[in-house]
């Protein structure tokens, strides 16, 4: 009886192992995995409230405050978390940022910021760079751990960023 109940435990753990290990999700799978992933396109920059922005823990040498206005997230079906983050310095200036996260490959992309009359221009020429590439802040790399991203995948959905984000 003893062996009998550890085959069936093992089997289990077997399982269990197999699916959490050999099954990534449809977002990880499709960009990591297929080499005619295209990127959906990203449709223009929404308008975002900086009074209602979730703040990101940024690091200590960090002097501007970075935080995301939930109302502007949204994850893609090819696995792309789309975003407004806002900077504000010390005086009160503000900088936003319409950016994508593609949590399977660890890259970023920015598609536009606002100038100083907080009209949005759109980059020309958006490209994917490394999430660990701190030019020209680590903001997008803080709000893949503080929620973006579970690993190498998207969050399940925005209501899980949020909910992450105010932890």
């Amino acid at each position: 009886m003893r062996a009998k109940s550890f085959s069936r435990l093992a089997f289990a753990v077997h399982v269990m192992l197999a699916l959490l290990l050999g099954a990534p999700s449809a977002h990880a799978q499709s960009a990591l995995d297929n080499p005619d992933w295209k990127e959906s396109e990203a449709p223009a920059p929404p308008a975002f409230n900086p009074e209602k922005l979730l703040p990101l823990d940024m690091p200590h040498y960090v002097t501007l405050k970075f935080g995301i206005d939930p109302a502007t997230l949204s994850i893609t079906p090819d696995g792309i978390v789309r975003y407004v983050v806002v900077a504000r310095s010390d005086s009160g200036a503000i900088t936003a940022f319409y950016e994508g996260i593609l949590c399977a490959k660890g890259e970023v992309k920015s598609y536009a910021r606002t100038q100083s009359d907080g009209q949005w221009r759109v980059v020309a020429n958006p490209q994917w760079r490394a999430l660990n590439d701190n030019q020209p802040s680590p903001h997008a790399r803080v709000f893949a751990r503080q929620g973006a991203c579970d690993a190498n995948t998207a969050a399940s959905s925005v209501a899980d960023i949020v909910r992450a984000m105010k932890k």
